[in-house]
Parts: C-alpha cells; structure tokens; sequence
C-alpha cells in the first residue's frame, strides 16, 4: 500500500483543481460582495456571532469587510495562476478562517470544506506546472506527484458523503418531509414548485440523494462505473444548483473528480500540450522535491484523523442532535431539517429583582435574531447582554425565552428558562443542561 502511494503519477490532477480551486474561491469571495452577502452579514450589523472563542474577530466587522473579500478575490486569482503560489495559499488560508469563523448566521457547510481544502492545498506543491511561478523560474517544473497526493482529495470527498449519507437516515427524510419543506420554500417557479412539491417527487429526491451520496463515491472509485458516477454527479449537482440556489458548491464539488480518474485519461482535455510523463519502477530515479516529509505527513495525518472523530461526536452528546443543534456543525449534516424559532432575553437586576425584556431588535438584524434557535448562538447572546450590562455598573441575570419548530412541527420551549446563561459556560463537547428535552 505504502508503495503504491509512493508511485509518481501525472500531476494533472493537482495543477488543474488549484485551477478550479482558485477560480471558485474568486467568485465566491467577488460573488459575496456583489450579492450583497458581505453587507447583510457583516458590514450592516453592530456584532456577528463568532465560532465560540473567536469574538476577538469582531473588530473586522464593518465596511472594511468590503476591502477584505476583496483582497481574498484578488488572492484566490493568484493561486489559480500559481503566482507565488506558496505565499499566496497561506494567506488565502488565513483570510478564508477568518471570513469563516467571524460568523455563523450564515452557516454553510460548503465554507466549512473550502477552509478544510485549503488547508491541505498549504501543503502541496501545486504550483509545479502551468503557473507563473514556473514561468519566473521561482521553482521548477515538475510533471509527476506522489499518488497519495489525490488521496487527501478523495479521503476528505469520502468522509463528506459517508457522513452526509448516515445523517439521512432518520424519518423526517426518509418520509419525505424534509424535501417537501425544502421545495416549498425554494425560490423557484411557481410551475416547478407544484411539480416539486408532489408526494411521489420529493419522495423520490429523499431516495436518490440518500443513494447518491451513498453510493457516489464507490461508483468514482470503480474504473467500470466511474463515468457513469460523474454523470450521475453532473445531473445532481446542476440540479441542485438549478434549484436550490447554493452557490459554487456543486461545482466545487464537481472539482473533486479529477482526483479519482487515472490522470492520463482526462489531462489531454485541458493540457494537451503537456509533455506525457513516464512511469518507471525505479522510485529511486524521481526527485522527492515535491513529496511530503514526514513532519508534514504527520501533520495531515492527524488532521485527517480530527476530520473522522468531529463528526462522530453527536454520539457521544446527550440528547437527539435533530433537537438540540449540539455537534450538528463540522459534522456534514447538509441540507437536513428545517428549524425555526424565536427567542427572547429577560433581564434581571440581581439587587433589585427587577425584570425587562431585553430589546434585541436593537442590537441584532432580522436575520440573526432568527437564527436564535441553536444553543450556542444563544448562549453567546446571553453573555453579550451580560457583559453589555456589567459595563454599565449593572449585576445581572440573563434567562432565555426561546421556542424552536423542526420540520414544521408546533413551536416547543427550547431552553429551561429558569437558568440564568449568563452564568454558565458552554460545554463544546458535552450536553448543556439547560437543553429541554426532545418533545417529539
């Protein structure tokens, strides 16, 4: 197995997904600007609710965000080009984490597999071939990569669809309830909406993505039905995209098959005038410039590792994720259930024992204050409002008022609110205890 990792194969495959990787990233970061995502979620806002310990973010809020995608835009054009590729995939690194752990109102699990893609790309060499690094003479041109490097790829697609595939197994999808939510509010015509939203159709859907994410990457794997899983693949995400309106990932999902072909298959469709490297059994005979050390292999090793366990620990919290929103981020839970909700923060002095309703709509856009139905960003707006008043001289306690609805089920008291948030810490990897318990 080590062996046949070690084989030096067309590094084809690399150089054009940095390509694919680069051009996404641009229109993702320009396309956050022009849509107006860049303002509603972090230009026209007083605060964002930041990845738990990453509030010293905040101070990016704000119309230099503007700025800040579009330097990303400008990055992400570098790396496609391989211009001082190196540099250039370090800082694209940095900017995405921080575009990415600033907020979560508009949690997306595609943003969560760019920062992920990005950071195995800091370790390859992507950059050998077909980039302007090449052209300065900055580093040369290399026409071979070790085999494991389309691993990675494959490994990080695998655990994206076998975990996306386990979460599908629970009766709000396999009923078909989630799907006939999802179309009846997707933004599309009326005319497909009424075909969409038919029994025997979203049925169907509910089956074919659960076989589609199952079998997807078998079926790229297996030399005989490799095209037919790209087609399937192609019909799916264009689909999708069609649809539902989710941006550059079903492209960026797409990429990924370059990785499971034999690189000479497809490397004449996009560089045909790319010397054919030849392979030969002597590995001794090729440089290992552009391989891994041990240090770095240790490195992705363990990060691969984190990315098998982070998803699995929803077992090991207390309590039906489906209700308590605990581990349901990082955890390829995509496109699941719908979940709405209000909540409201009560007030009260310590000394005077006197109670208010705290004025959210102050503070917080429309937008965030409906997506105060998952524990964390509660919990956040709890020690906001706490911290707000203890700057004013004021001991406080801070309960919460909140009510979630999944899947179009009655509206259920979320949060014992009896306990005051404001004095309590978050368990990242336990259950809170304030969580009431699953009503249905």
């Amino acid at each position: 197995m080590w062996k046949k990792a070690l084989q030096p194969i067309d590094n084809f495959p690399l150089v054009i997904f940095r390509i694919f990787f680069g051009f996404l990233f641009a229109c993702e970061s320009f396309g956050a600007i022009a849509t107006g995502w860049v303002r509603t979620n972090l230009v026209d806002v007083q605060m964002t609710f930041s990845h738990i310990y990453m509030d010293f973010l905040q101070v990016l809020v704000g119309p230099q965000m503007y700025v800040y995608f579009a330097l990303m835009g400008f990055v992400s054009i570098a790396v496609m080009l391989g211009w001082r590729y190196r540099l250039n995939i370090v800082l694209l690194t940095i900017l995405w984490a921080g575009a990415y752990f600033i907020q979560k109102t508009s949690y997306n699990n595609h943003y969560y597999m760019l920062l992920l893609i990005c950071f195995y790309m800091c370790f390859l060499p992507a950059h050998q071939y077909a980039s302007m690094d090449v052209k300065a003479g900055r580093v040369d041109k290399k026409l071979y990569m070790p085999r494991y490097f389309s691993w990675f790829f494959i490994f990080q697609v695998t655990i994206l669809y076998v975990f996306g595939t386990v979460a599908k197994f629970y009766p709000d999808w396999l009923d078909g309830t989630f799907t006939r939510l999802m179309y009846q509010s997707a933004n599309i015509p009326e005319v497909f909406k009424e075909v969409f939203t038919q029994k025997w159709f979203y049925i169907t859907i509910a089956y074919l993505g659960i076989i589609f994410d199952g079998l997807i990457v078998p079926m790229l794997l297996w030399k005989k039905t490799r095209t037919l899983g790209v087609i399937a693949a192609l019909t799916f995400h264009l689909f999708n995209s069609a649809t539902l309106h989710i941006g550059i990932f079903p492209y960026f999902a797409l990429s990924f098959s370059v990785f499971f072909y034999e690189p000479e298959q497809v490397r004449r469709l996009f560089f045909k005038k790319k010397p054919v490297f030849e392979v030969t059994d002597d590995l001794t005979s090729y440089g290992t410039q552009n391989f891994l050390s041990k240090g770095q292999l240790y490195v992705l090793s363990a990060f691969m590792v984190v990315q098998v366990l982070l998803p699995l620990r929803i077992h090991f919290i207390k309590g039906d994720t489906l209700w308590t929103d605990e581990g349901h981020r990082l955890s390829w839970r995509m496109m699941l259930r719908s979940r709405v909700g209000y909540t409201d923060f009560i007030v009260e002095n310590k000394d005077t024992k006197t109670r208010s309703y705290y004025p959210l709509a102050e503070v917080l856009s429309t937008k965030q204050a409906a997506r105060l139905t998952s524990p964390d960003m509660i919990w956040q707006m709890a020690q906001v409002i706490k911290k707000e008043y203890a700057a004013k001289g004021e001991d406080v306690a801070v309960y919460a008022d909140s009510f979630v609805s999944i899947n179009g089920r009655p509206y259920s008291r979320f949060v014992d609110n009896t306990v005051d948030l404001g004095n309590v810490g978050w368990n990242y990897f336990t259950h809170c205890p304030w969580i009431l318990e699953k009503p249905f």
